[in-house]
């Protein structure tokens, strides 16, 4: 057997359907889930406020290269042990469950340390950093039969769910032939680093929270505000085009585009950035359609949404509504509101995960998922920086040479 067909066994064969049988125990539900924090950022506590939802969850460690962050979470859960070096928390035999949610530069290496180290895990999205990266920490998972879910959580919002069942797998929209997406104007990717960063605290490890990365001084909005900057994630197309792809993905089941072309640039935000503030991504998909993504920092538009067009309808989704629109002069959208809440998508995603964690079950952003979804976000980032079109083999997952 070749490496390629035993890398494609690995992640597509027998080892992705892992069940309660594969795996030595079943627990119980109302059985206590000791849980380790990598990463305590706004997002990282705010994921950690979800899984606090669950009485049978406890913090028990966190883990961050700023003290003031350990020190927030620890004003939540007063006995979490404290740690600014990964590694140390991941070798605390207790902990069952780890939430990745350190920036994208560090995801790899502390998703494999902890699947490596028996935890299941928790990783916020994009899965990865560089595309090279998904398949090992895939094979992390299955090798040692953890459940890992990537922060997709329109995968456990229950109004995606239901325009899934209504409209795509029921046929009512009919051939997809286009699926369109746009994010503008997220506020998050202008964010400037506050008087109290502008000097390095004494307690921010900058040379830890570098890691892999070449050196460079400390600079609060690398620090603060690192979205902006390719060392350390892949801009507004890893951050907000892996959801919206990823809901393509889930709608049409197919997650592995055969080209893609970008386009954009830092048009207006000359402040050092080096991920575009405007960007133009288009997929070509085997099942013969193809999917754009369109975002623009400029204050001028905002909005962010999914449009599935097919043969016999129009399918719009966003996290607070769908709307679906048949095929015809005059029709009439056909509208659903989501779920109210306080981010009731991405606590059902909580919830979906430790459910799995239970059953041994995969969850609804498996590993894989996020990898694949990841992967068609690098595609775009790549064409972006190469300037060229980028054609991809969807078995051997691989750009091809020009």
């Amino acid at each position: 057997m070749s490496i390629n067909a035993s890398r494609r066994d690995l992640l597509r064969g027998a080892a992705v359907t892992m069940t309660a049988a594969s795996y030595s125990r079943v627990m119980g539900a109302n059985e206590r889930l000791r849980y380790g924090i990598i990463g305590a950022g706004d997002r990282g506590q705010h994921d950690m406020d979800l899984f606090m939802t669950d009485k049978t969850v406890e913090v028990a460690a966190v883990c961050d290269v700023y003290a003031a962050k350990i020190d927030q979470v620890k004003n939540k859960a007063p006995n979490a042990k404290s740690y600014k070096d990964h590694r140390q928390l991941l070798a605390q035999k207790d902990i069952d469950i780890v939430q990745v949610s350190t920036p994208d530069h560090w995801h790899a290496v502390c998703a494999i340390d902890a699947l490596n180290a028996g935890k299941d895990v928790y990783c916020e999205k994009p899965l990865t950093l560089r595309m090279e990266e998904g398949p090992e920490i895939v094979k992390a998972a299955r090798v040692n039969e953890r459940i890992c879910q990537v922060g997709m959580q329109q995968r456990s919002g229950k109004h995606y769910l239901q325009a899934k069942a209504e409209y795509i797998d029921s046929g009512k929209i009919g051939k997809i032939t286009m699926a369109r997406t746009w994010w503008h104007g997220n506020t998050y990717h202008l964010r400037r680093a506050p008087a109290s960063l502008q000097t390095k605290p004494s307690n921010l490890d900058w040379a830890h929270f570098l890691g892999p990365l070449k050196w460079r001084d400390y600079d609060p909005q690398q620090y603060f505000n690192w979205r902006a900057y390719l060392d350390f994630g892949g801009g507004q197309v890893t951050d907000l085009f892996t959801h919206w792809i990823d809901v393509v993905h889930m709608f049409t089941g197919s997650d592995i585009p055969f080209s893609a072309q970008a386009a954009g640039g830092v048009y207006n935000y000359k402040d050092g950035r080096t991920a575009p503030d405007t960007i133009n991504v288009l997929l070509q998909y085997p099942a013969e359609f193809t999917a754009t993504f369109e975002a623009t920092l400029a204050p001028g538009i905002s909005g962010a949404a999914v449009e599935l067009c097919g043969t016999q309808g129009r399918l719009l989704i966003d996290r607070q509504h769908y709307e679906f629109t048949p095929a015809g002069r005059g029709a009439v959208p056909i509208v659903v509101k989501a779920e109210a809440g306080q981010d009731p998508l991405t606590q059902d995603h909580v919830n979906n995960f430790l459910s799995c964690v239970r059953s041994r079950k995969l969850p609804n952003g498996d590993v894989l998922i996020g990898h694949r979804s990841a992967q068609a976000s690098h595609l775009g980032n790549i064409s972006y920086m190469q300037k060229r079109r980028l054609d991809f083999d969807p078995v051997r997952e691989e750009i091809l040479p020009h």
